[in-house]
């Protein structure tokens, strides 16, 4: 027995230093030489090479723009034991060319099934299992490293998304102009002529934009998002959305410029997003019918304000008077929809705020104190029958007033005054304060932060391009309180925080409260954005939260369809999950490798860090001569 143990002693030792040799900062470096090297040989990257002593290579940047260098310098001083498994490691195809943009939720073909009634067509339908595909997305083939931002606001690749048919349908309004080998965005809009900057400033005079105090913003039917991408100077964050391919790749086209959008729309369900969430919400001829189904879509703009909010409507049918020919409808049309929108704007109890030129606000109130007492009288529509107001995943609209949180205060902001921002970011969230949130108060929250400062200085340690503007787009699988996304305010970057619907406690609500942005997902389903369009992904626990609730390599793959390439994955679990997660990457085309916590080698969690390679799809015979 003592001669078995000192073999099995003798034989984990020597598999323990194998590890640490593995893992060493030498390998790695070689590592991420070979690869870097494979790239500069073998396709156009706007970097030479990945891992140690890295390069910018200029030669697929724009003379508008600055290479950068993609130096991703993992180093491990882990040494620990990993279990060994027998697991195989499966290698996955690239789909065929034609899946270049699949979006799975999304997909046109699928959306034919479905009723039109209430654009149900054009919400998420996703595949079932036997449509499932276990293939990677390919990029097209002369893909590109997107522009650098700030650049990336005005310009993109035309070879990223090969869609002229916005510059041709939208050249009046000026959304989007070929140049060459790129799309230049000018700013301009439908009902933003001057550009949105312009826009901007109008309404800038109408209401407060820049003390603070509207931090969130929605804007329904974005185009290409100008008016969040220009919104971004004045410290206040969009969520930008539009259903796939109205316009084609409109929010495609938003996400490539680096600014926050997603593929959605206002039909028969719930927006994904919680209740009191947005300070302003925004509609520039945006087409949704908000006179219709007994104002339906006003009360979902109603739940999703934030009391005080406010909400913006340029396009039919405001300034009619001015418009109506052009319009192409008739003078009593025009006004009889104006006034459907104002009785369903007053029997929410808004206020009209102003109306001038192209522009009518209105002012959600700070409680519904009053809105109770006329609501006695007038019960059309009524408030809703107490429910969790938060819920949004598949929740089907409803014609009712989203209560608000009790108060008796008439002066006082229903549910908690928020801090103006940039204090808001990292202040005590009202939920919080109101104990909504299970097992969770200031203190924990303050916790929370201190957590995500030490973790960040880690991260810029084996992943030194997080600090340096590498990364745009960024979005986290499972963002909890939004601690991750506060810690990276201060770089040139945006988070999307995901908190999914199989999450312990849901918190989209509070991250909201500290100005930051996200939605709801459930994981075994595909997210709702275009291939390639972040920069970066981080995920903390998620595969032990979903290894029992459905494929992680479905998950895995999803991701690879998010990111682009050269895109890097930091991964936060126990070390048995993610050795089962790299097994899988490694037949993904991507290089991957797990380093210590940033406590140290001795703690269960370890972090997994990968970079997705460069890889285009190829035309088939076939697209090449339906080109030809």
């Amino acid at each position: 027995m003592a001669k078995e143990n000192s073999g099995h002693h003798h034989q984990t030792e020597a598999r323990r230093k194998k590890l640490t040799l593995i893992l060493g900062v030498s390998g790695l470096c070689i590592l991420f030489y070979v690869l870097g090297a494979w790239q500069a040989n073998t396709v156009p990257s706007s970097y030479s090479k990945v891992g140690c002593e890295t390069q910018s290579n200029p030669s697929s940047s724009s003379s508008s723009s600055s290479s950068e260098s993609a130096e991703l310098d993992f180093k491990s001083h882990n040494q620990i034991e990993l279990k060994e498994t027998n697991q195989t490691i499966k290698y996955f195809e690239p789909c065929d060319l034609s899946l270049s943009e699949y979006t799975p939720c999304e997909d046109r073909q699928r959306g034919r099934r479905f009723d039109r009634n209430m654009m149900k067509y054009r919400e998420r339908h996703c595949p079932s299992k036997d449509e499932l595909l276990y293939c990677l997305i390919p990029p097209p083939p002369n893909y590109k490293i997107p522009f650098k931002w700030p650049q990336s606001r005005d310009y993109a690749w035309y070879d990223n998304i090969p869609h002229k048919e916005l510059s041709v349908e939208k050249a009046v309004q000026n959304w989007i102009q070929v140049e060459g080998d790129r799309f230049r965005f000018p700013g301009g809009g439908t009902m933003f002529p001057r550009g949105a900057d312009a826009y901007i400033d109008d309404i800038a005079r109408l209401i407060p934009l820049t003390d603070g105090g509207i931090r969130t913003a929605i804007d329904t039917g974005c185009g290409v998002a100008s008016f969040g991408a220009y919104l971004l100077k004045r410290d206040i964050m969009a969520v930008s959305f539009a259903p796939r391919d109205t316009h084609e790749a409109q929010v495609q086209f938003a996400l490539e410029r680096g600014v926050p959008a997603i593929i959605g729309i206002m039909g028969s369900r719930r927006l994904p997003y919680p209740a009191r969430a947005f300070d302003l919400a925004h509609c520039s001829r945006c087409l949704i019918p908000w006179f219709k189904n007994d104002g339906l879509y006003l009360m979902e703009v109603d739940r999703v304000l934030r009391p005080g909010g406010y909400w913006i409507l340029s396009g039919p049918p405001i300034n009619w008077k001015q418009y109506w020919r052009g319009w192409e409808r008739t003078e009593e049309d025009l006004k009889k929809e104006q006034d459907s929108i104002e009785d369903v704007a007053k029997s929410l109890c808004w206020k009209k705020v102003t109306e001038k030129g192209d522009l009518s606000i209105w002012q959600k109130p700070l409680n519904h104190i009053e809105c109770k007492k006329l609501k006695q009288n007038n019960k059309s529509p009524p408030i809703c029958s107490s429910d969790n107001a938060d819920f949004a995943w598949y929740k089907d609209l409803e014609t009712c007033i989203t209560p608000l949180p009790e108060t008796n205060n008439p002066d006082e902001s229903a549910g908690g005054a928020l801090e103006d921002w940039p204090d808001r970011a990292f202040a005590v969230p009202a939920r919080i304060i109101r104990g909504t949130i299970p097992d969770m108060n200031a203190e924990k929250f303050r916790e929370d932060n201190e957590v995500w400062k030490e973790r960040i200085t880690h991260y810029k340690k084996i992943v030194p391009e997080l600090s340096h503007g590498r990364f745009r787009n960024i979005m986290d699988m499972n963002a909890f309180l939004g601690g991750f996304a506060a810690s990276m305010l201060k770089y040139p970057s945006w988070v999307m925080n995901v908190v999914p619907v199989d999450a312990e406690k849901q918190t989209l609500g509070v991250i909201y409260e500290r100005g930051l942005i996200g939605t709801y997902q459930d994981w075994c389903e595909g997210f709702s954005t275009y291939p390639r369009t972040y920069d970066m992904i981080h995920a903390g626990g998620l595969f032990s939260l979903y290894e029992h609730r459905c494929d992680l390599t479905l998950i895995l793959l999803e991701m690879d369809r998010i990111l682009r390439p050269e895109g890097t994955v930091v991964l936060r679990d126990n070390v048995e999950t993610l050795n089962k997660v790299e097994k899988i990457v490694k037949g993904m085309k991507w290089k991957s490798q797990i380093v210590d916590h940033e406590k140290g080698p001795f703690n269960p969690e370890k972090i997994l860090v990968a970079v997705k390679t460069y890889w285009t799809g190829q035309p088939s015979d076939k697209n090449n001569n339906n080109n030809n």
